[in-house]
This record gives structure tokens, C-alpha cells and sequence, in this order.
């Protein structure tokens, strides 16, 4: 055999070695990534959990000048202002004066502050204890800074914010930047009707909640 052909059964032989050795590289590779996936697949419960707990920031109630509430969270938040009021933990409400949105204006939706007074009046919280902070308010920065004028002007220094779940972290930070006074905050996370900690990424509400909220948290932190 020459030696020009000894070279190319070389470099024939050395090729197959080379791809033989590609293919297995990338069949380890695909068997690695498969595996990760199953991994993930069936351990996604615990994960997808401990990111909630890692997420959420709930605060232990205590006894507090005033619950207050933020626009939104009908279902969940004048309920909870109502049992600390039963529970001797707070002696007023406070309801955020949120500005009218276009389908209120019409009348096809009752205000946010006349909403939130007349499920506390349902559970038996007397008017004489419901207060309106605030004027035509439109985000939660804007109801943090109305309820630390509030706390300002009345002299408090405590409050009870409660929020859902996945809304904890970007009130917990914006109560806490804009408060230039020394307040004892606390955000304590209510679970919603829809879904819990513990099962949030089986439902609809509960995925969109989680992704809105990081997007919002963002934001703020970006922002304010």
C-alpha cells in the first residue's frame, strides 16, 4: 500500500473515530438534559413551593393603630380588617380613597371605598370606625404615601396592611421607602379564594398573579 493511501485510511479512520465520538458526546449530553427534565417534572411540586415560600413576606399581626385597605382585594382584605377589629387588635379601618374607574363613573360598579365599607358594616364593624385616607389614589405607591400623611397627621405609629399572597413583597418594600417616620408596619399575606401557596401553579389565577407581581416588584424597584 502506498503511503499516500495509508493516509487517507488514516484520515477516514480518525473521521469515523471523531463523529463516533460526536455522537456519543451529544447522546451523553441529550441523556444528561433528560434526565434534568424528569428530575424537574417530578420534583417541580417541592420546587414551584419553595419558590412561593421564598417570594411571599408575611408579617405576624399584633396590636396596631389602625388596619388599613388597599384598592383591590374585595374578597379577601375588608374580611381580614374586620377579624382584627373583632380581635381588640385595632380600633379604626382605614379604606384607601381610590380614584372612580370608567365602568364606576357609569354605575355599572359600585366605588371602591363604598364596596369595602358595606362588607364591614355586614360583619359588624360600626361606622364610627371606618376612616377614608387619601384622594383619587391610582397605585400602591400612591396609597403608601397618603397613609404615611395620615400617620403624619394623626401621630400613629403602627399599622396593618394585609395583602394576598404574591402582592406582599413590593408592599412590604414600598411601605417601608416611603415612610420617612419610624412605623411599625406589618403586611401580613392573606390566602385568596382561588388558590393557596401550596398548590398556586395549578390554577390560572394563581400563575398570573405570581408572574404580574415580579414584573410589578420590578418595576418598583426600578422605578421608586
Amino acid at each position: 500500500m502506498s503511503s499516500a493511501s495509508e493516509q487517507t485510511t488514516l484520515l477516514a479512520a480518525t473521521s469515523r473515530s471523531c463523529c463516533t465520538t460526536l455522537r456519543r458526546g451529544a447522546l451523553a449530553l441529550f441523556a444528561i438534559m433528560l434526565a434534568v427534565a424528569i428530575a424537574a417534572w417530578f420534583a417541580r411540586e417541592p420546587l414551584l413551593r419553595g419558590a412561593a415560600d421564598v417570594w411571599i413576606v408575611s408579617d405576624p399581626t399584633a396590636p396596631a393603630d389602625a388596619v388599613a385597605i388597599f384598592g383591590g382585594g374585595l374578597e379577601d382584605r375588608p374580611f381580614a380588617a374586620a377579624a382584627y377589629y373583632r380581635q381588640g387588635l385595632v380600633k379604626k379601618i382605614l379604606l384607601s380613597n381610590v380614584g372612580p374607574s370608567r365602568a364606576t363613573r357609569l354605575g355599572a360598579l359600585e366605588a371602591h371605598v363604598l364596596a369595602n365599607r358595606e362588607v364591614l358594616l355586614r360583619l359588624g364593624v360600626p361606622e364610627s370606625a371606618i376612616q377614608v385616607f387619601g384622594a383619587n389614589l391610582s397605585n400602591t405607591r400612591e396609597e403608601a404615601l397618603a397613609l404615611r400623611d395620615w400617620a403624619e397627621r394623626t401621630g400613629a405609629h403602627s399599622v396593618i396592611v394585609p395583602t394576598e399572597l404574591f402582592t406582599t413583597r413590593r408592599l412590604h418594600w414600598i411601605l417601608h421607602h416611603s415612610f420617612a417616620i419610624e412605623m411599625d408596619i406589618r403586611v401580613p399575606a392573606l390566602d385568596p379564594g382561588g388558590y393557596r401557596r401550596d398548590d398556586w401553579w395549578k390554577h390560572e389565577a394563581g400563575l398570573s398573579s405570581f408572574q404580574n407581581e415580579v414584573l410589578k416588584y420590578l418595576y418598583y424597584r426600578l422605578n421608586y
